[in-house]
């Protein structure tokens, strides 16, 4: 597997100002086979407290460093990761399931957001203020100090390094807590990305575990923002603690995103927009198309379009075969998944493809015939399932689209893209592709959701300066002038 990373050497341990013994341990389990993989350290709130109080010392020095060589920093790894990014592909598809295509994708994805985060560091850092002639006045951008992040299992390794390279770039440290299904692909192949870079001892600390030091790292008194990408349930609890302690955080979380197909679709272009969006890592996609808003006039030929296309791929292992999707993360996401399949066509839904599974794989699934009541369509089915819902015109659709406590990402399927414009200012989500599906992401972008999805479009180039630090105002006199009293 990586071959900068011995897996065997590291049983049992975190990354801590280098590799240590944690407090627990965790098999990481290959969800297609049931394989142990690895048996990685599992960290506690004390691990976490550790790291943090180390973390706190390193930073100082890391943001006195010269903007120069934190760049050259980000670069190298860069560099590090593009050259083992065979190795890299191997473990998201192993641990986490990943087909090959995705995880190729993942690993350009994460190494753009070293790339832009490299970009950082040699930007102007503030600007002069308007002042008199007896001193000056700066407003400048200081870094905020530790920044948590807690990264998510179904794209680990970009999901993480979205917060890490740019919070590293602009001199914080970090503290990482990558979920314990995925904290190789997530976690350790960071660390060691970074350890081979040069970051200095201290900067950065990675450390797999569950709710408790997500909660510990969550709540940390020296640590002032929060990076959460994750469910919704878990950010409210973050955004909960944060809040109660007045800390900077940032929510990510999930989706219950509308594709809206127009009577003047192409569609076949829109079938196969609605299959990627729906079925791409098989669902698990915080931006997957999760409910299919067509009109009437439309309805029938997309849906058996739709349908053709699930029925023609093929869920099996991704390390051992070319299938299109891979399993399900874990058997509680799969009793989920079917669950809601089975509740929303015990309620009327008809079944047009798939609706079965084998192990841990899940037939790529068309739902005809959903209603705004069903459970298909309230909740965010994270699984490779496309609920189709029919309206009649394209007020009805906007008004379903909206229909939700979510506003991450919607798309839409039209022949005008003026018409596509109009509709996209009407739906409350952070983000729209006219002609486009749900599922895109780049380093470049602010990228964010409203409502249940998140607190905003808060990633990407620029808008990183706003994430990870904060604006402090500077005077300077030449010397110390007498006041009245």
């Amino acid at each position: 597997m990586l071959d900068i990373l011995d897996i065997g050497a590291l049983t049992g341990k975190v990354f801590s100002s280098g590799w240590v013994t944690a407090s627990g341990t965790v098999d990481v389990v290959e969800p297609a086979t049931g394989k142990t993989l690895a048996t990685t350290g599992l960290a506690s709130a004390a691990d976490i407290d550790a790291a943090v109080r180390t973390a706190v010392e390193a930073q100082i020095s890391w943001a006195d460093t010269e903007p120069a060589e934190r760049a050259a920093v980000l670069r190298r790894a860069a560099g590090i990761l593009e050259a083992h990014q065979r190795e890299v592909a191997e473990w998201l598809i192993r641990e986490g399931g990943a087909v090959a295509p995705k995880a190729a994708f993942e690993i350009r994805s994460a190494a753009d957001e070293l790339w832009a985060a490299a970009a950082l560091p040699t930007q102007p850092h503030g600007h002069l203020l308007p002042s008199g002639p007896e001193f000056e006045s700066v407003g400048r951008r200081v870094p905020l100090g530790v920044v948590g992040v807690i990264s998510p299992w179904n794209f680990p390794l970009v999901l993480a390094l979205r917060a890490v390279a740019p919070a590293l770039a602009l001199g914080n440290a970090v503290v990482l807590k990558p979920d314990v299904q995925t904290p190789v692909s997530g976690g350790f192949a960071v660390a060691r990305i970074f350890e081979e870079a040069g970051l200095p001892e201290g900067v950065l600390h990675v450390l797999p575990g569950d709710a408790e030091p997500g909660e510990a790292l969550t709540a940390h008194p020296d640590v002032p923002m929060i990076a959460f990408t994750g469910s919704t349930a878990v950010g409210r609890r973050v955004g909960e603690v944060a809040g109660r302690l007045l800390k900077r955080c940032s929510l990510e979380l999930g989706g219950n995103n509308a594709l809206i197909v127009l009577d003047d679709a192409d569609l076949d272009a829109a079938s196969s927009a609605g299959a990627w969006g729906a079925f791409l890592h098989q669902g698990q996609i915080c931006m997957a198309a999760s409910r299919h808003v067509v009109l009437e006039a439309v309805a029938d030929e997309y849906l058996e379009r739709l349908a053709g296309r699930a029925r023609a791929l093929v869920a099996d292992d991704p390390w051992t075969t070319e299938a299109a999707l891979g399993p399900l993360i874990n058997a509680t996401q799969l009793s989920r998944v079917d669950s809601i399949v089975r509740e929303t066509v015990a309620a009327g839904a008809d079944l047009r493809a798939g609706g079965d599974y084998r192990d841990l794989f899940y037939e790529p699934t068309v739902l005809a015939g959903v209603t705004t009541e069903m459970p298909a369509f309230t909740q965010e089915i994270f699984g490779p399932v496309a609920p189709v819902v029919v309206v009649r015109d394209e007020d009805e659709a906007v008004r379903v689209a909206n229909q939700t406590e979510y506003g991450l990402v919607a798309a839409v399927q039209t022949g005008s893209p003026e018409r596509g414009r109009r509709l996209a200012r009407r739906l409350r989500t952070g983000i729209v592709h006219v002609n486009g599906q749900t599922v895109d992401d780049n380093a470049f972008v602010p990228f964010g959701g409203t409502g249940a999805s998140g607190n905003g479009s808060r990633h990407g180039a620029l808008h990183s300066w706003d994430e990870f630090t904060r604006w402090q105002w500077l005077t300077v006199r030449p010397a110390a002038a007498p006041y009245p009293f």
